[in-house]
């Protein structure tokens, strides 16, 4: 080993030898490292003493640990990371034995990489940590091993370790038959033992372990140890290829004799004789027990003999048997019969949904027709409204009343047109589109299928699946509609599509063209009283095992959780939370009981099963009321605030319309001395920008007739606010609400405090229609709003609006700003500025 000259002497602690070992006297190269070193952690990789490998570092904390072993002459600690993929090193992620190493050589790459040539000296393992945020600094000890050369064991170990190197190499292919040479020439036992360490490809942890040996006798143990496994493995591994080798062998064999029984076949007019594979036979008895149509049939039987000529072991045999089967399982002509009873549709509809009297009346309008003609070809339904108010639900009654089979599928964010036409048969892993697939599933030609959330659909560079809707939901089209994997037209006339969707604008307008709309709003507080008592509770009750129980609750309960609990226009959230009273309350039962009959509580056996329990459950009375209410859900979730009823300068309550129902909005609006500017907050969307820069220059024109001083807005500065900003805001009906909180805010006087607007006014002061009106009065009826204005073409609308949303508002349509202004203040506006 070759020596240098150090500046550092007698610095590195070195291991004591064995008292029955002879002792050599550390050599200056030993003594001259410093005690102290930086440790450069390695990822797969241990470099053993005698060993000289290239790195290349790119971590700071590498970079930094190597610069520092510059000015240390150049020695460093190596060592290798527990695991390969942290990047972030810390002294624990590190193993403790490594190598004491010498930076040979240096280069810089491109992108602050640095290969570096390191020469690894001696066996080491760390014995102290030294705190450094730059790098892992440690004291390392130097491992000195004593033994004797001509030692029996120890030739033993080495002779066995020679014998094993050699066989390890031969067998793997990767490594140079000149590794054995140069293993069988090393005379030193240490340098041979971590050259054919270093030569063996296993794991590293496995490495490691001859490493962390301070003895010379359980280290070459440990490397026969490692060689006998690798062999083995090895072995089992080139059997498995060999068996691999001998299989294609095979198969190529039988192919190759297969081809020619088959030719000898054609040449012999035989080719449907005995030899007929099974899976042919039992294609063919399904494609004639599927009843296809004479274009669907010829199309199978040409794909059937295609097939027969096919090796079976030949990828495209199973992609033609999988479009057989398909074709063959597809509905071509099995009707289900149709129940057209009026009476029948309308138990089913009044058991299954409260209310909805006009899409119940629709529906039974088009069982009417369909009991006369037998069809209805042209009638595609789409109900709009918003989340949980029965449209899904609506569909399966409509299917469970005609008898037909049902499947729904989601279109929420399919943007690909194969998922609605198919795939081609060329493409890897092609299916059918999703159309064809619900028609296997229903298994009939006359179902009804609901295509849910058909708003939500999306376009991208793989086509636009609302254009191939058209061709399924035209009724002019769909009677032969062309799927791409199935290639032959399929007859859709027969069946029932229903849509759904929450907003009507979302969906593609030649889309709405195909289907007839029926719109289903939101449920009034006491129709979801009613849900929650005729439908909710008692499906509650059945799927949580408690309808046997003596529970009721109570209507204040009810009406507490749709108030205090809940803020939705269906009744979802109003569903899940009387879910979670009903398991606090039967986690209460089952803990009273459980103590009174210990019985009850074995693992094979529910407390309802003791006979005794049971009686005395049934016997006892629950009434969920306010109070449990409260007890169970805790603090409500939504308290109305009184203060939103004062009257405010500059505050307006707006209403606006959402996909989830009606929503309150407050504007305010303020004048005070800056820049001449206006600014809008509450993250507004470009129409309601618009709306407010329409206001103001209504406001600004119509100063005089509206008693405001000409110079109201001069060196001042508009603010215009929507509280909560982090919600974003947009629409064309907050026009009259803008202008009305800026008028009060350059009058000084308040707006009536249980008054609401909405529509949208253009330059003159004309207030127009809006939409989503009785979405809006709901929301106002919630807040406990009595007045609400509305713009006059709207007035026509109300016809439209139960009597139970009208009861207790005072709905006034106003024509312009200026019939508005005889509503909004309680006395006379002063002529003066905020």
């Amino acid at each position: 080993m070759a020596k240098s000259k150090t500046k550092r002497i007698d610095k590195l602690q070195i291991e004591e030898p064995k008292k029955n070992s002879k002792q050599t006297q550390p050599s200056s190269l030993e003594t001259s490292i410093p005690k102290r070193l930086s440790i450069l952690p390695l990822r797969d990789i241990i470099i053993f003493p005698n060993m000289i490998f290239p790195i290349l570092i790119g971590r700071p904390s590498s970079l930094k640990a190597v610069s520092e072993a510059l000015e240390r002459d150049k020695f460093i600690f190596v060592s290798a990371q527990k695991s390969p993929f942290l990047e972030d090193i810390d002294y624990k992620d590190l193993y403790k034995f490594g190598t004491v190493a010498k930076i040979i050589q240096i280069i810089r790459l491109p992108n602050n990489l640095l290969k570096v040539l390191i020469e690894g000296f001696f066996q080491a393992k760390i014995v102290k940590r030294i705190p450094n945020d730059s790098f892992i600094e440690a004291e390392v000890k130097i491992i000195i091993q004593n033994y004797e050369d001509k030692d029996p064991k120890l030739q033993a170990l080495i002779r066995r370790a020679s014998e094993l190197f050699n066989e390890y190499v031969k067998n793997d292919k990767n490594l140079p038959p000149e590794i054995i040479n140069a293993f069988d020439s090393i005379v030193n036992p240490q340098q041979k033992l971590y050259y054919g360490a270093a030569n063996i490809r296993t794991k590293l942890e496995a490495k490691q372990k001859i490493l962390e040996q301070i003895d010379i006798f359980k280290q070459y143990l440990e490397l026969n140890t490692l060689l006998t496994s690798e062999i083995e493995m090895m072995k089992l591994e080139n059997e498995i290829d060999s068996k691999v080798q001998n299989s294609i062998q095979q198969n190529q064999r039988k192919y190759y004799i297969q081809e020619q029984i088959r030719a000898l076949q054609q040449e012999l007019g035989d080719d449907e004789g005995s030899s007929v594979q099974p899976d042919i036979a039992k294609l063919r008895a399904m494609l004639d027990m599927a009843k296809m149509p004479e274009h669907a049939k010829n199309k199978a039987e040409e794909e059937l003999e295609r097939l027969k000529k096919i090796h079976t072991m030949s990828p495209e045999y199973s992609t033609n048997r999988n479009y057989i089967e398909m074709l063959a399982t597809v509905p071509w002509s099995n009707f289900t019969k149709d129940n057209f009873d009026i009476a029948n549709a309308h138990r089913i509809l009044d058991e299954d949904h409260y209310d909805l009297e006009k899409p119940k009346e629709r529906i039974l309008e088009y069982i009417a027709v369909l009991n006369l003609s037998g069809h209805l070809k042209k009638q595609i339904l789409c109900f709009v409204g918003p989340p949980g108010v029965g449209k899904t639900s609506l569909a399966k009654s409509i299917a469970r009343a005609l008898g037909r089979n049902f499947v729904r599928f989601s279109l929420g964010g399919v943007r690909d047109e194969a998922e609605i036409r198919g795939h081609r048969r060329t493409y890897i892993g092609s299916m059918p589109g999703r159309i064809i697939q619900s028609m296997k599933k229903a298994g009939s030609v006359n179902p009804v299928i609901l295509l849910d959330e058909i708003d939500k659909m999306s376009m991208d560079f793989r086509g636009d699946p609302s254009a191939a809707l058209l061709e399924v939901l035209d009724p002019e089209q769909n009677i032969a509609f062309n799927d791409h994997y199935l290639e032959v037209d399929y007859d859709l006339s027969n069946v029932m599509f229903i849509t759904t969707a929450n907003v009507r604008h979302a969906i593609p307008v030649p889309l709405q063209d195909r289907m007839e709309i029926i719109e289903l709003s939101s449920y009034l507080e006491n129709d979801k009283l009613n849900i929650a008592k005729q439908h909710i509770f008692p499906k509650l009750l059945e799927e949580f095992g408690m309808s046997d129980l003596n529970i009721t609750i109570t209507d204040n309960a009810i009406l507490k959780v749709i108030r205090e609990y809940t803020r939705e226009a269906g009744v979802r959230n109003l569903f899940r939370e009387l879910s979670s009273i009903l398991r606090k309350l039967a986690k209460d039962i089952v803990i009273e009981f459980e103590n009174k009959y210990p019985a009850g509580t074995e693992k094979d056996r529910s407390i309802l099963q003791v006979p005794e329990c049971k009686k005395a459950i049934k016997r006892k009375k629950y009434v969920i009321s306010e109070q449990k209410v409260e007890e169970y859900l805790k603090l409500p979730k939504f308290k109305e605030r009184k203060d939103r009823l004062e009257d405010k300068v500059g505050v307006v309550t707006g209403l606006a319309w959402t996909s989830v129902g009606g929503e309150i909005l407050q504007i305010e609006a303020t004048i005070m001395p800056g820049a001449e500017k206006l600014t809008l907050t509450g993250k507004l969307g470009d129409v309601m920008k618009e709306s407010a820069a329409a206001a103001l220059s209504f406001v600004r024109s119509n100063y005089n007739e509206l008693k405001i001083p000409k110079e109201f807005n001069s060196k001042k500065e508009i603010h215009i606010h929507v509280p909560e900003g982090a919600i974003p805001k947009d629409g064309p009906s907050a026009g009259i609400t803008i202008a009305i909180a800026l008028i009060s805010a350059a009058t000084g006087n308040p707006v009536i405090g249980d008054l609401a607007m909405t529509g949208e006014i253009n330059l003159r002061g004309e207030v127009l229609a809006i939409g989503g009106l009785k979405e809006k009065l709901l929301a106002a009826k919630r807040l406990g709003i009595s007045k609400v204005l509305i713009p006059e073409d709207n007035a026509i609308d109300l016809d439209d609006i139960s009597d139970e949303i009208k009861t207790g508002l005072n709905i006034i349509p106003v024509r312009n700003i200026f019939e508005a202004l005889k509503h909004t203040f309680n006395k006379p506006k002063p002529n003066k500025t905020k």
